[in-house]
């Protein structure tokens, strides 16, 4: 089989990797082809800055998939490959879209006879080695088109990847999902900071973090990542406590409201991400000054000297 892959970036890139080398052929598009040198010498990889000439190569029914970011990106990829493909060809986009948008871009695509899945894709930098877990969404017979990718991508054939249902549930399941990680990613961040906190126990986070590994019923593969991080550097040096987000977070908060589910946890996860990027927060020194006002309560200046 054939497949053409547009972003050849982190994900992208070694999701072409993993397909070659399970025996599909990968004509990837970027628009600087030799951006990409780990691709260079790939069997079953060729990397092109002409579309036109990606599309040429696959042969039809054409399945092209999209690894590139939310938003903007993925809005003109879709709308330039509505115009230059044909009935019977089939769009994935891989990317970490709003699943309104996909739903959208699913009927765009059928009103040219096009096929349109959207495909939640978790793993990482670890997905080339480990495998990918996919979520799918779109009619079942363009499930059943891709299944080679899909059975390439996920970590064995019958595990790791599932049709959640019509066009949009594949990526409104992925933003559940991130939502999740934010929450369970913010547990083990405040266990830890507390674990730290504690001086006078000396705590070794990182042998902490090894054991429970083992036989705790809080062991998972974030904890695994958390285990590696803490030995390589066991206080942290040189990282600094900004965290970004990159919206499936916002859209699953947005979401639980719009639907009126209570979702504590993932909300001050997110909130907690805001939290991070400020370096003094306005809404702090208020709270301080309010309790100067009410009970002469002493402040301390930006310099760290007591007024």
């Amino acid at each position: 089989m054939r497949a053409g892959m547009i972003g050849l970036g982190r994900m992208g890139g070694n999701m072409a990797r993993r397909l070659a080398r399970r025996g599909i052929s990968v004509h990837g598009f970027s628009r600087d082809a030799t951006a990409h040198p780990e691709l260079a010498n790939e069997p079953n990889v060729e990397v092109s800055n002409q579309l036109e000439h990606v599309l040429a190569r696959l042969q039809p029914p054409r399945v092209v998939w999209l690894m590139v970011p939310a938003g903007a990106a993925t809005e003109e990829n879709v709308q330039r490959l509505a115009r230059q493909l044909t009935p019977g060809d089939l769009v994935v986009d891989g990317g970490n879209a709003h699943y309104r948008d996909s739903q959208r871009r699913s009927e765009l695509l059928a009103d040219k006879g096009i096929g349109f899945v959207d495909a939640g894709v978790s793993g990482g930098i670890w997905g080339l080695e480990q495998g990918y877990g996919l979520m799918l969404g779109g009619p079942r017979e363009h499930i059943d088109a891709i299944l080679p990718l899909v059975h390439a991508l996920a970590p064995a054939p019958d595990k790791g990847w599932v049709h959640c249902g019509p066009a949009g549930a594949g990526h409104f399941t992925k933003m559940i999902h991130n939502g999740i990680e934010y929450g369970l990613m913010q547990a083990y961040a405040e266990g830890f900071e507390l674990m730290q906190r504690k001086g006078e126990f000396g705590l070794d986070l990182g042998r902490i973090a090894e054991i429970w590994r083992h036989g705790s019923v809080v062991r998972s593969w974030l904890l695994d990542l958390t285990a590696d991080a803490l030995a390589k550097n066991p206080a942290l040096d040189g990282i600094a406590a900004y965290v970004p987000d990159s919206g499936e977070g916002r859209w699953t908060a947005i979401e639980a409201i719009e639907t009126g589910v209570s979702l504590p946890v993932i909300t001050l996860a997110l909130q907690n991400r805001f939290r991070s990027r400020e370096e003094a927060p306005f809404g702090d020194k208020l709270l301080a000054a309010m309790r100067n006002e009410f009970g002469g309560h002493a402040v301390i200046s930006d310099k760290k000297t007591a007024l």
